[in-house]
Protein backbone atom coordinates (compact mmCIF):
# COMPACT_ATOMS: atom_id res chain seq x y z
CA UNK A 1 0.00 0.00 0.00
CA UNK A 2 0.96 3.68 -0.82
CA UNK A 3 0.76 5.77 2.79
CA UNK A 4 0.17 9.15 2.60
CA UNK A 5 1.17 11.20 5.93
CA UNK A 6 0.94 14.92 6.87
CA UNK A 7 4.28 16.11 7.70
CA UNK A 8 5.36 15.80 11.69
CA UNK A 9 2.09 16.22 13.58
CA UNK A 10 -0.04 18.15 11.34
CA UNK A 11 -3.53 17.24 11.04
CA UNK A 12 -5.44 16.47 7.45
CA UNK A 13 -6.94 19.96 7.81
CA UNK A 14 -3.45 21.58 7.82
CA UNK A 15 -1.58 19.65 5.57
CA UNK A 16 -0.76 21.34 2.06
CA UNK A 17 1.72 18.57 1.52
CA UNK A 18 2.14 14.42 2.22
CA UNK A 19 4.67 12.32 2.62
CA UNK A 20 4.64 9.07 0.48
CA UNK A 21 6.26 5.98 2.23
CA UNK A 22 5.26 2.18 1.17
CA UNK A 23 4.53 -0.55 3.52
CA UNK A 24 1.27 -2.72 4.79
CA UNK A 25 0.72 -6.02 6.95
CA UNK A 26 2.26 -9.12 5.22
CA UNK A 27 5.08 -6.25 3.59
CA UNK A 28 5.88 -5.31 6.71
CA UNK A 29 6.22 -9.08 8.20
CA UNK A 30 8.55 -9.98 5.03
CA UNK A 31 10.67 -7.04 5.30
CA UNK A 32 11.57 -7.19 9.21
CA UNK A 33 12.47 -11.01 8.43
CA UNK A 34 14.00 -10.19 5.81
CA UNK A 35 16.54 -7.93 7.78
CA UNK A 36 17.01 -10.93 10.40
CA UNK A 37 18.14 -13.01 7.50
CA UNK A 38 15.44 -15.05 6.41
CA UNK A 39 14.62 -15.90 2.89
CA UNK A 40 11.47 -14.49 1.86
CA UNK A 41 8.72 -14.28 -0.18
CA UNK A 42 6.03 -11.74 -0.65
CA UNK A 43 3.12 -12.33 -2.55
CA UNK A 44 0.45 -9.81 -3.72
CA UNK A 45 -0.75 -7.65 -6.97
CA UNK A 46 0.43 -4.71 -7.90
CA UNK A 47 -0.73 -2.39 -10.90
CA UNK A 48 1.33 -2.36 -13.83
CA UNK A 49 2.62 1.22 -13.63
CA UNK A 50 4.65 3.74 -12.23
CA UNK A 51 3.40 3.40 -8.56
CA UNK A 52 3.02 -0.06 -8.49
CA UNK A 53 7.30 -0.20 -9.63
CA UNK A 54 7.97 1.58 -6.98
CA UNK A 55 5.82 -0.52 -4.17
CA UNK A 56 7.57 -3.23 -5.72
CA UNK A 57 11.13 -1.62 -5.25
CA UNK A 58 10.01 -0.64 -1.57
CA UNK A 59 10.32 -4.28 -0.13
CA UNK A 60 12.70 -5.81 -2.76
CA UNK A 61 15.43 -3.47 -1.66
CA UNK A 62 15.36 -4.77 1.49
CA UNK A 63 16.32 -8.47 -0.21
CA UNK A 64 12.31 -9.80 -0.09
CA UNK A 65 12.16 -12.21 -3.36
CA UNK A 66 9.19 -10.06 -5.59
CA UNK A 67 9.29 -12.67 -8.32
CA UNK A 68 5.49 -13.81 -7.21
CA UNK A 69 4.20 -10.22 -7.06
CA UNK A 70 1.46 -10.40 -9.94
CA UNK A 71 1.25 -7.40 -11.76
CA UNK A 72 -1.86 -5.80 -13.79
CA UNK A 73 -5.32 -4.34 -12.13
CA UNK A 74 -6.35 -0.89 -11.68
CA UNK A 75 -4.67 1.01 -8.67
CA UNK A 76 -2.59 0.97 -5.50
CA UNK A 77 -4.33 0.88 -2.50
CA UNK A 78 -3.73 4.00 -0.39
CA UNK A 79 -4.36 4.97 3.30
CA UNK A 80 -3.94 8.62 4.94
CA UNK A 81 -2.10 8.31 8.52
CA UNK A 82 -2.40 11.32 10.65
CA UNK A 83 -0.06 10.76 13.66
CA UNK A 84 -1.68 11.59 16.78
CA UNK A 85 0.18 13.20 20.02
CA UNK A 86 -0.24 13.49 23.37
CA UNK A 87 -4.41 12.75 24.33
CA UNK A 88 -5.15 12.84 20.22
CA UNK A 89 -5.28 9.60 18.65
CA UNK A 90 -4.01 8.96 15.47
CA UNK A 91 -6.46 8.48 12.66
CA UNK A 92 -6.41 6.12 9.41
CA UNK A 93 -8.79 6.91 6.54
CA UNK A 94 -9.07 4.24 3.41
CA UNK A 95 -8.64 4.90 -0.21
CA UNK A 96 -8.21 0.97 -1.47
CA UNK A 97 -11.97 0.01 -2.50
CA UNK A 98 -10.79 -1.69 -6.34
CA UNK A 99 -7.09 -1.99 -5.91
CA UNK A 100 -5.33 -4.39 -7.49
CA UNK A 101 -4.73 -6.70 -5.23
CA UNK A 102 -8.27 -6.92 -3.78
CA UNK A 103 -9.51 -8.26 -6.83
CA UNK A 104 -6.97 -10.65 -7.66
CA UNK A 105 -8.23 -13.83 -9.16
CA UNK A 106 -7.44 -17.45 -8.50
CA UNK A 107 -4.92 -17.80 -11.09
CA UNK A 108 -2.87 -15.29 -10.18
CA UNK A 109 -1.24 -17.54 -7.92
CA UNK A 110 0.28 -20.58 -8.24
CA UNK A 111 0.61 -22.14 -4.82
CA UNK A 112 1.95 -25.13 -6.15
CA UNK A 113 5.01 -23.21 -7.10
CA UNK A 114 4.99 -20.51 -4.88
CA UNK A 115 5.04 -22.95 -1.77
CA UNK A 116 7.72 -25.30 -3.04
CA UNK A 117 10.60 -25.62 -0.44
CA UNK A 118 9.04 -23.05 1.56
CA UNK A 119 8.59 -23.48 5.15
CA UNK A 120 6.05 -21.28 6.48
CA UNK A 121 3.23 -18.79 5.70
CA UNK A 122 1.81 -15.81 6.76
CA UNK A 123 -0.87 -13.72 6.54
CA UNK A 124 -2.97 -11.52 8.33
CA UNK A 125 -6.84 -10.83 8.80
CA UNK A 126 -6.34 -7.80 6.59
CA UNK A 127 -6.12 -9.82 3.44
CA UNK A 128 -9.72 -12.20 3.63
CA UNK A 129 -11.32 -8.69 4.78
CA UNK A 130 -10.34 -6.66 1.49
CA UNK A 131 -13.28 -8.58 -1.12
CA UNK A 132 -14.92 -12.15 -0.99
CA UNK A 133 -12.04 -12.59 -3.61
CA UNK A 134 -9.32 -12.46 -1.50
CA UNK A 135 -11.11 -14.14 1.80
CA UNK A 136 -11.52 -17.31 -1.24
CA UNK A 137 -7.89 -16.72 -2.41
CA UNK A 138 -6.70 -16.76 1.48
CA UNK A 139 -8.82 -20.09 1.96
CA UNK A 140 -7.19 -21.81 -0.97
CA UNK A 141 -3.40 -20.57 -0.11
CA UNK A 142 -4.12 -21.86 3.71
CA UNK A 143 -5.07 -25.26 2.26
CA UNK A 144 -2.09 -26.19 -0.04
CA UNK A 145 0.07 -24.70 2.67
CA UNK A 146 -1.22 -27.60 5.02
CA UNK A 147 -1.27 -29.95 2.52
CA UNK A 148 2.01 -29.12 1.42
CA UNK A 149 3.56 -29.27 5.19
CA UNK A 150 4.10 -25.50 6.02
CA UNK A 151 3.27 -23.76 8.88
CA UNK A 152 0.92 -21.47 8.65
CA UNK A 153 0.54 -17.99 11.32
CA UNK A 154 -2.10 -15.46 11.09
CA UNK A 155 -2.52 -11.75 12.68
CA UNK A 156 -5.63 -11.69 13.05
CA UNK A 157 -5.50 -7.77 12.60
CA UNK A 158 -9.34 -6.99 13.22
CA UNK A 159 -9.84 -3.92 10.88
CA UNK A 160 -13.59 -2.26 11.76
CA UNK A 161 -13.18 0.04 8.78
CA UNK A 162 -12.85 -2.81 6.21
CA UNK A 163 -15.06 -5.35 7.66
CA UNK A 164 -17.49 -6.15 10.47
CA UNK A 165 -17.37 -8.61 13.52
CA UNK A 166 -19.96 -10.88 12.38
CA UNK A 167 -18.35 -10.84 8.68
CA UNK A 168 -14.64 -11.57 10.03
CA UNK A 169 -16.04 -14.10 12.44
CA UNK A 170 -17.51 -15.80 10.12
CA UNK A 171 -14.35 -15.63 7.28
CA UNK A 172 -11.81 -16.08 10.12
CA UNK A 173 -13.52 -19.27 12.02
CA UNK A 174 -12.98 -20.70 8.58
CA UNK A 175 -9.27 -20.39 8.17
CA UNK A 176 -8.66 -20.91 11.88
CA UNK A 177 -8.52 -24.46 10.97
CA UNK A 178 -5.23 -24.10 8.95
CA UNK A 179 -3.68 -21.96 11.39
CA UNK A 180 -0.69 -23.22 13.73
CA UNK A 181 0.74 -19.72 15.11
CA UNK A 182 -2.74 -16.84 15.95
CA UNK A 183 -0.97 -13.30 16.60
CA UNK A 184 -3.54 -11.00 18.07
CA UNK A 185 -3.50 -7.87 20.02
CA UNK A 186 -5.99 -7.10 23.29
CA UNK A 187 -8.92 -6.60 21.24
CA UNK A 188 -8.75 -8.99 18.31
CA UNK A 189 -9.95 -12.32 20.36
CA UNK A 190 -12.90 -10.14 21.68
CA UNK A 191 -13.76 -8.59 18.56
CA UNK A 192 -13.40 -11.64 16.00
CA UNK A 193 -13.58 -14.62 18.24
CA UNK A 194 -15.65 -13.28 21.48
CA UNK A 195 -13.56 -14.43 23.90
CA UNK A 196 -13.23 -11.17 26.35
CA UNK A 197 -10.47 -11.23 29.04
CA UNK A 198 -11.84 -10.02 32.70
CA UNK A 199 -10.65 -7.16 34.54
CA UNK A 200 -9.60 -4.96 31.81
CA UNK A 201 -10.74 -1.90 29.78
CA UNK A 202 -8.50 -1.05 27.07
CA UNK A 203 -9.40 2.51 26.82
CA UNK A 204 -8.28 3.34 30.00
CA UNK A 205 -5.13 1.24 29.75
CA UNK A 206 -5.93 -1.13 32.33
CA UNK A 207 -4.58 -4.88 31.35
CA UNK A 208 -4.75 -7.71 33.22
CA UNK A 209 -2.04 -10.06 31.79
CA UNK A 210 -3.44 -13.05 33.54
CA UNK A 211 -6.68 -12.67 31.98
CA UNK A 212 -5.54 -12.45 28.46
CA UNK A 213 -3.08 -15.76 29.05
CA UNK A 214 -6.69 -17.64 29.62
CA UNK A 215 -7.83 -15.74 26.41
CA UNK A 216 -4.90 -17.28 24.55
CA UNK A 217 -5.00 -20.59 26.17
CA UNK A 218 -9.32 -20.48 25.00
CA UNK A 219 -8.16 -19.52 21.51
CA UNK A 220 -5.86 -22.53 21.34
CA UNK A 221 -8.38 -24.90 22.68
CA UNK A 222 -11.08 -23.61 20.64
CA UNK A 223 -9.46 -23.55 17.28
CA UNK A 224 -6.31 -26.42 17.42
CA UNK A 225 -3.58 -23.35 17.17
CA UNK A 226 -0.03 -24.79 18.51
CA UNK A 227 0.43 -21.48 20.05
CA UNK A 228 -0.96 -18.17 20.73
CA UNK A 229 0.54 -14.83 20.57
CA UNK A 230 -1.33 -11.65 22.29
CA UNK A 231 0.39 -8.49 22.44
CA UNK A 232 -0.51 -6.30 25.25
CA UNK A 233 -0.33 -2.13 24.87
CA UNK A 234 -1.45 -0.13 27.64
CA UNK A 235 -2.04 2.82 26.49
CA UNK A 236 -0.95 6.30 28.64
CA UNK A 237 -1.59 8.36 25.80
CA UNK A 238 -0.76 8.45 21.98
CA UNK A 239 2.27 9.15 22.85
CA UNK A 240 3.33 7.24 25.31
CA UNK A 241 2.67 3.71 26.01
CA UNK A 242 3.78 0.40 28.15
CA UNK A 243 4.01 -2.67 25.72
CA UNK A 244 4.60 -6.06 26.44
CA UNK A 245 3.29 -9.57 25.17
CA UNK A 246 2.53 -13.24 26.13
CA UNK A 247 2.23 -16.71 24.43
CA UNK A 248 0.58 -19.93 24.70
CA UNK A 249 0.62 -23.36 23.75
CA UNK A 250 -2.70 -23.83 25.73
CA UNK A 251 -1.56 -25.00 28.60
CA UNK A 252 1.46 -23.30 29.62
CA UNK A 253 2.27 -19.79 28.86
CA UNK A 254 5.37 -16.88 29.54
CA UNK A 255 5.40 -13.42 29.47
CA UNK A 256 7.50 -10.89 28.07
CA UNK A 257 8.87 -8.29 30.25
CA UNK A 258 7.46 -4.93 29.59
CA UNK A 259 8.84 -1.83 28.36
CA UNK A 260 7.68 1.94 28.31
CA UNK A 261 7.96 3.56 25.03
CA UNK A 262 7.98 7.35 23.97
CA UNK A 263 6.05 6.47 19.83
CA UNK A 264 7.43 7.65 17.03
CA UNK A 265 5.54 5.52 14.41
CA UNK A 266 3.09 3.14 16.09
CA UNK A 267 1.79 1.63 12.56
CA UNK A 268 4.08 -1.74 11.80
CA UNK A 269 4.50 -2.36 15.58
CA UNK A 270 1.92 -5.31 15.71
CA UNK A 271 3.50 -6.42 12.06
CA UNK A 272 6.88 -6.48 13.79
CA UNK A 273 6.06 -8.29 16.76
CA UNK A 274 4.81 -11.28 14.21
CA UNK A 275 8.04 -11.28 12.26
CA UNK A 276 9.68 -11.51 15.71
CA UNK A 277 7.49 -14.24 16.84
CA UNK A 278 7.83 -15.98 13.67
CA UNK A 279 11.94 -15.43 13.01
CA UNK A 280 12.45 -17.14 16.84
CA UNK A 281 10.12 -19.90 15.98
CA UNK A 282 12.24 -20.41 12.74
CA UNK A 283 15.71 -20.68 14.87
CA UNK A 284 13.78 -23.07 17.64
CA UNK A 285 13.80 -20.46 20.38
CA UNK A 286 11.45 -21.91 23.09
CA UNK A 287 8.06 -19.78 23.97
CA UNK A 288 10.35 -17.53 26.66
CA UNK A 289 12.97 -16.88 24.34
CA UNK A 290 10.50 -16.52 21.60
CA UNK A 291 7.98 -14.17 23.05
CA UNK A 292 10.95 -11.91 24.21
CA UNK A 293 12.64 -11.52 20.92
CA UNK A 294 9.21 -10.44 19.33
CA UNK A 295 8.65 -8.05 21.89
CA UNK A 296 11.95 -6.41 21.96
CA UNK A 297 12.03 -6.04 18.33
CA UNK A 298 8.33 -4.29 18.23
CA UNK A 299 9.40 -1.80 20.94
CA UNK A 300 12.37 -0.84 18.77
CA UNK A 301 10.18 -0.12 15.94
CA UNK A 302 7.91 2.12 17.36
CA UNK A 303 10.94 4.28 17.04
CA UNK A 304 11.29 4.08 13.47
CA UNK A 305 9.12 6.09 11.07
CA UNK A 306 7.55 4.36 8.72
CA UNK A 307 5.69 0.80 8.11
CA UNK A 308 9.20 -1.13 8.20
CA UNK A 309 11.20 -1.88 10.61
CA UNK A 310 14.59 -1.54 10.24
CA UNK A 311 16.40 -3.18 12.73
CA UNK A 312 18.88 -5.89 13.15
CA UNK A 313 19.22 -9.15 15.72
CA UNK A 314 22.05 -7.27 17.32
CA UNK A 315 20.08 -4.42 18.41
CA UNK A 316 16.89 -6.61 19.18
CA UNK A 317 18.97 -8.61 21.52
CA UNK A 318 20.88 -5.94 23.11
CA UNK A 319 17.40 -4.45 24.08
CA UNK A 320 16.74 -7.89 25.45
CA UNK A 321 19.93 -8.01 27.45
CA UNK A 322 18.74 -4.80 29.37
CA UNK A 323 20.61 -1.99 26.93
CA UNK A 324 17.69 0.30 26.68
CA UNK A 325 19.44 3.57 27.65
CA UNK A 326 19.38 5.04 24.20
CA UNK A 327 22.91 6.37 24.78
CA UNK A 328 24.84 7.11 21.70
CA UNK A 329 26.78 4.22 20.62
CA UNK A 330 30.78 5.13 19.06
Amino acid sequence: MLRLSPEGYYRFTQADRFEATYGGAEANVAVSLSNFGVDTAFVTKLPENLIGDAALNAVRKFGVDTRFIKRGGGRLGIYFLEKGASQRPSLVVYDRKSSAFSLSEDSDYNWDEIFNGAKWFHFTGITPALSDLTAGICLKAVRKAKEMGLTVSCDINYRKNLCSKEKAREVMTELSKYIDICIANEEDAADVFDIHADNSDIQSGVIDTNAYAQVASKLCKKYGFKMTAITLRSSISASDNNWAALISDGVNYEISKSYKIHIVDRVGGGDSFGAGLIYSLLNGRDMKEAVEFATAASCLKHSIEGDFNLVSIKEVNALMAGDGSGRVKR
